[in-house]
């Protein structure tokens, strides 16, 4: 892989660049991609030039450029997020209509928890997280439930980045932590109390994956009023085992690669299903055909 002067990857560059964006900056112009990626103006043009040439950025008719639709695309094809949001969302739905105030679901991303779905109701109270948002581990119901069943050593990373204080009821020492996280094992749920904001408490329990490791943690955020959490943590167990039970149904090992795909990343209606497995190709590529026979449908 070719590689700068500073001996940094042109991926890596590049990835700057796309970071560069966020929910607070979704619109960037050359010099302010350049400041925040931290490279020469000259630099960051050919870098932006590379990425809308690919689809990656798209130019704005006020010069401004925002990410493109094709990071979308290609996010929509993983199992690990879009296609295990497909799957839980039904449940999410579930615990909302039950809840309503913030349901959510987060998966591990190094020391934070990436949320990749949440539900919310215009009054509810207040919440820090957004769909495709970050939270650090500690700080979060969801993140802690993702490191009491991560490796130690990530364990030992997080306290070693730093435990930023959001309020006076934020995890913030090693010590802590690691009492925390012990205590959510062997519970099997999580609860902060106003540590990110005072008016707000989060709950969260674990989803298993089909290999029998914690895929995913769904979670609520509702008011802090000292109520017992039990009543949410049996609500949060129930959908999280739906979950679960969906997954391991996507991930079946007794079904063709072309199946096993489909099913993993699709929701949809059993005939819709049927007829994208009867599918040699893409159906949303030019040409695409039905096969020449019926395919079994499990």
């Amino acid at each position: 892989m070719a590689r700068g002067s500073a001996g940094e990857s042109v991926l890596h560059r590049h990835l700057r660049v796309l970071e560069s964006f966020d929910a607070w900056h979704p619109f960037l112009t050359l010099s302010e991609i350049a400041d925040a990626a931290d490279v020469p103006r000259s630099t960051a043009h050919r870098l932006i030039a590379e990425l809308e040439r690919e689809g990656l950025l798209e130019r704005l008719p006020d010069r401004t450029y925002r990410l493109g639709v094709r990071l979308w695309e290609f996010a929509s094809r993983t199992p690990g997020a879009v296609g295990l949001r497909e799957i839980a969302r039904p449940w999410l739905g579930a615990v909302h209509e039950r809840v309503r105030q913030h349901t959510q679901l987060g998966v591990l991303s190094g020391r934070d928890v990436l949320f990749i779905d949440r539900m919310s109701t215009r009054e509810a109270v207040v919440n820090a997280t957004l769909i495709g948002g970050r939270i650090p581990l500690y700080a979060s119901s969801s993140g802690l439930v993702l490191l009491a069943h991560a490796d130690a050593a990530l364990v030992s990373e997080v306290v070693a980045h730093g435990l930023r204080t959001y309020t006076n009821r934020t995890i913030h020492t090693g010590a802590e932590l690691r009492d925390e996280l012990r205590r959510v094992r062997e519970e099997g749920y999580a609860v902060t109390e106003g540590a990110i904001h005072p008016e707000s408490r989060g709950i969260a329990v674990p989803v298993m994956g089909p290999g029998g490791t914690v895929y995913a943690a769904i979670g609520v955020v509702v008011p802090n009023d000292g109520v017992s959490p039990h009543g949410y943590v049996e609500l949060l167990r129930r959908a999280a085992a739906g979950i679960a039970h969906d997954l391991a149904v996507a991930y079946r090992p007794d079904v063709d690669e072309r199946t096993h795909g489909i099913r993993s990343l699709v929701s949809g209606s059993r005939r819709s299903i049927e007829y994208l497995e009867s599918l040699d190709t893409d159906p949303h590529d030019a040409g695409s055909l039905p096969s020449s026979g019926p395919r079994a449908v499990l």
